[in-house]
């Protein structure tokens, strides 16, 4: 079973993260197959739109910590993980999200780069960067505070705080909040009305509303350094282990 699939629903390619029994905790081959999957999206004349959802109750609880392990002991942060996170920020085609559950760490942050994003009430957004010894990633340290102020940020991205469905409504970090059993179909219907739209107009609208993505881009691998640092680091490895004791 893949772990990532792609499909297309009209001019709407999906991709969806798939491994319900992890919580779609995200590996580095899924990092692989969502960046290839935007884009060949990308290049597909026929897609207008991209839309990314998770499974009921889960739309992506974070990096898989066995991977992480791995990568504090290589002091390395993958090519895949930055080649889908520089993806997702360079994208021409517009791209919609829609949360079910538990959205960790990057299931958060990568929504922060989304066009827009609907999310269910039950919905629980959590970065614990900080509480992993780490710092915070997908340009989020940037991202975040142009879109719900300073104070929203650290507490999200600082104090590790989870936001409910309600809180991200209010931050921003969501457009609406819809029932569980709509989530799906609302979101789909939410990327065809934008597919519907004359695609070079939208296009250029976007552009202009999002700006050079140059800091962003910049951002992303100055935090990436800082990554790399904290993987290696004790507190990042006592806390690594710490969290995998209570599994």
């Amino acid at each position: 079973m893949d772990a990532i699939t792609r499909e297309k629903d009209g001019p709407v390619q999906i991709l969806r993260f798939n491994r319900p029994d992890k919580k779609n905790a995200i590996t580095v081959a899924m990092y692989k197959a969502l960046d290839e999957g935007l884009a060949a999206g990308e290049q597909d004349e026929n897609v207008k739109v991209h839309a990314v959802l998770g499974v009921p109750g889960a739309f992506c609880a974070g990096n898989d910590i066995a991977d992480f392990l791995m990568a504090a002991q290589k002091g390395t942060l993958g090519e895949e993980v930055l080649g889908f996170l520089r993806r997702l920020v360079t994208l021409d085609k517009p791209i919609v999200a829609g949360v079910d559950g538990v959205a960790v760490g990057v299931g958060t942050t990568m929504l922060m780069h989304c066009d827009m994003v609907l999310a269910t009430q039950r919905s629980l957004f959590k970065t614990p960067f900080v509480d992993l010894g780490l710092v915070p990633e997908a340009a989020s340290s940037l991202v975040a505070p142009r879109l719900m102020g300073h104070v929203r940020a650290f507490q999200l991205l600082a104090a590790g705080e989870a936001m409910d469905g309600a809180g991200a409504l209010a931050s921003g970090l969501v457009n609406r909040l819809v029932p569980e059993a709509d989530l799906e179909t609302e979101t789909l219907k939410l990327a065809a009305r934008l597919a519907s739209r004359p695609a070079n107009a939208l296009r250029t609208a976007r552009r202009l509303i999002k700006g050079d993505p140059a800091d962003i881009l910049a951002r992303i691998d100055e935090e990436a350094e800082h990554f790399r640092s904290a993987l290696k680091s004790p507190e990042a490895q006592a806390a690594f282990l710490a969290f995998m004791s209570r599994k």
